[in-house]
């Protein structure tokens, strides 16, 4: 009987898996995790999207013993350990499913051509995303920059099949290999901050297709409440498409069968949730064309823009400590959840690049490592937009004002007091900056840099 290593990578879940599906239909299958934190460049994974990992693989190892199989745990190089494992198991392949991420991409490339020299086929299969980047371009074979023709494109061009079933029992090899456990990767911390994750997010297939069900039955008022961060008004998915606990084409089909036919896409609530799918989409589209932009604006004129290193007002930043408090509840939401509700990320983004001029690259770097849901591709398209540097991006000289941000989305001040005690004590910090005196100076920074 043929074996096949399935490699386990940001799809961690057994339902709607393709590589896992071609391998049973194929023989004996060897689900393996690997991890490599050397193999993605500048940007392993972060603090509290490695709490949310160690959970989840946990849960899908129990998900593969119930069926008669178990995850292969080791860490160090993919490469050496694919061979070694293949060896053992007697496998000639690997299944696995299609990264983006630069260096992941650059590393399955030159994987391919090493595994093949030892007989081993890698086969590479779509499904962390519901197009492939190079399937879409404009009308002279560029890759979009903005979201409204890509998402007009996406739609007249991507048909979004049907979610594959879980398989009901795996057939084993002959003789297993060496497995580590979970523990043994060290993705914990060591200060006390993994538990409040933990008791924050389902980490489990089962509990997370409980909780997209639960957001289907609402999704009707998705595009009414979506912007209110002072209740429970959003899917809460994105940790969950990060790893692959949920594969992106269910949560389109579950939220797209409840829709009208003649529904109006620019006020349909669930439209308005496939619609933010599709900005992840133009995320990945961006990463897979602009590689360089984790790093770099998109737009090089903005290479010369003058930020303030201001350290001191960084950290109070950080800490939620500005003074102001819709900025500071997302931050200390951030903190202890690992999660921060996309409205207000907008907000304390802004707050962090035009009203305290410090470089988008901070807020992105501290993002990566507090969301549970840290994302390569939304960070950067999230954080360029903010900073007015790249595709898309709201305009640097559109300036976010935190008092009437917070009037208008948190309008009886319920998030805030949810997150900062002291407004009730009197103990909460005066503001750091006067946000109309540094809106100013904002502006004639950004003036300097489009005269140039």
């Amino acid at each position: 009987m043929p074996v096949t290593l399935v490699w386990f990578r940001h799809d961690l879940r057994l339902a709607d898996h393709a590589p896992l599906r071609a391998a049973v239909k194929r023989g004996a299958v060897v689900p393996v995790f690997l991890w490599s934190p050397e193999e993605y460049g500048d940007w392993p994974p972060g603090g509290a999207a490695k709490v949310y990992l160690h959970y989840a693989l946990q849960s899908l190892d129990e998900s593969l013993r119930n069926i008669g199989s178990r995850l292969i745990v080791r860490r160090g190089a993919a490469a050496e350990h694919l061979k070694q494992i293949a060896e053992t198991t007697g496998a000639d392949a690997v299944y696995a499913h299609r990264l983006y991420e630069p260096a992941l991409a650059r590393r399955d490339d030159k994987l391919e051509a090493r595994l093949a020299l030892d007989g081993i086929d890698l086969k590479l299969y779509d499904g962390y995303l519901l197009h492939d980047p190079e399937q879409i371009a404009t009308g002279s074979g560029d890759p979009y920059k903005v979201f409204s023709p890509f998402w007009k494109k996406f739609c007249k061009q991507i048909e979004v099949g049907k979610p594959l079933p879980a398989p009901r029992k795996l057939d084993g090899p002959g003789n297993w290999p060496h497995t580590s456990s979970v523990g043994d990767l060290g993705l914990l911390p060591q200060r006390d901050w993994d538990q409040p994750i933990a008791d924050a997010w389902p980490t489990s297939e089962a509990d997370v297709t409980r909780r997209m069900k639960w957001f289907v039955g609402r999704a009707d008022d998705y595009g009414r409440l979506r912007d209110r961060p002072d209740g429970d008004h959003t899917s809460r998915l994105s940790p969950a498409l990060r790893f692959g606990l949920l594969s992106p084409r269910s949560i389109w089909r579950a939220v797209a069968e409840g829709m009208a036919r003649d529904a109006d896409w620019k006020t349909d609530g669930r439209a308005a949730y496939l619609r933010e799918v599709g900005w992840r989409e133009f995320a990945y589209h961006l990463l897979h064309h602009f590689p360089h932009t984790p790093g770099q604006p998109l737009y090089s004129k903005f290479d010369g823009f003058p930020w303030h290193g201001d350290d001191e007002k960084l950290r109070a930043w950080q800490r939620g400590r500005t003074g102001y408090p819709i900025v500071d509840a997302g931050i200390r939401q951030l903190w202890r959840t690992g999660w921060m509700h996309n409205r207000v990320r907008m907000i304390a983004a802004s707050f962090l690049t035009k009203d305290l001029l410090i470089d988008w690259r901070a807020g992105a770097a501290w993002f990566w490592d507090t969301l549970v849901d840290a994302d390569l591709a939304n960070n950067t398209l999230g954080w360029q937009w903010a900073a007015g540097c790249g595709a898309d991006a709201q305009p640097f000289f559109r300036i976010f004002n935190p008092h009437s941000q917070a009037a208008k989305f948190d309008p009886n001040g319920d998030y805030a007091r949810q997150w900062i005690p002291e407004l009730e004590t009197g103990d909460y910090p005066e503001p750091i900056v006067d946000h109309a005196r540094v809106r100013q100076t904002a502006l004639e920074a950004y003036e300097k840099i489009r005269n140039a």
